[in-house]
């Protein structure tokens, strides 16, 4: 069923955009929706909503891509990974994954969720059709980091886990649902988001 866009923005925009949002916003949110509708026509819009509650956490609730740190360029973004890895403030990371390579393309994270790695690059690039390896720089598209998002999502691209694993006719898990993109980081809060998301699209036409 088609979702009710007038109800929808109202709700949004009063419980999750304190009651204000910004045209970029509302474009963003409408380009996801209907990717949604055409793409999964009749799927579980706890999937949607699950998706719409990470990217508001992910982008920073600006609902548009971003790169890793929220740097505004590339060369920025690189220079505070960087310094950050050499001060030991990301454990984490086993390998320099964001620094230019010998073609000068960096695989820092960009999108709606952080697609970072060149082997994550070329998963996308295969998952969606777009040119992400020969352009890397193209996950800061929106209709690009819209498909990432979406197909990503549904087939557990990211860790392994996908919508499904948590949304199902018999399983409703929106905290654990955050596995699908990392661990449990933030995982109540991000739930809280995806809730009111849910609530906003539950009323259809």
């Amino acid at each position: 069923m088609s979702i009710n866009r007038k109800f929808f923005f109202e709700e949004v925009k009063l419980r999750l955009f304190d009651g204000s949002m910004r045209p970029s916003q509302v474009s963003s949110l409408n380009g996801i929706l209907d990717a949604w509708e055409s793409r999964t026509a009749g799927s579980d819009d706890r999937w949607l909503a699950y998706m719409l509650g990470t990217t508001h956490h992910e982008t920073g609730r600006t609902m548009q891509p971003v790169r890793e740190t929220f740097a505004s360029t590339d060369d920025r973004a690189i220079t505070i990974l960087t310094k950050a890895w050499k001060a030991g403030k990301l454990p984490w990371v086993k390998k320099d994954y964001w620094s230019r390579d010998a073609d000068g393309k960096s695989w820092l994270g960009r999108g709606f969720v952080q697609l970072t790695h060149k082997a994550n690059y070329q998963k996308m690039a295969a998952l969606t059709g777009e040119d992400l390896v020969g352009h890397p720089e193209r996950a800061m598209d929106v209709g690009v980091a819209t498909k990432v998002l979406i197909e990503g999502m549904i087939a557990g691209s990211f860790t392994g886990k996908k919508l499904g694993d948590y949304f199902s006719p018999t399983k409703e898990d929106w905290i654990n649902a955050r596995r699908i993109i990392n661990h449990v980081e933030r995982a109540e809060l991000v739930a809280s988001y995806a809730r009111k998301y849910y609530a906003a699209i539950s009323y259809t036409l």
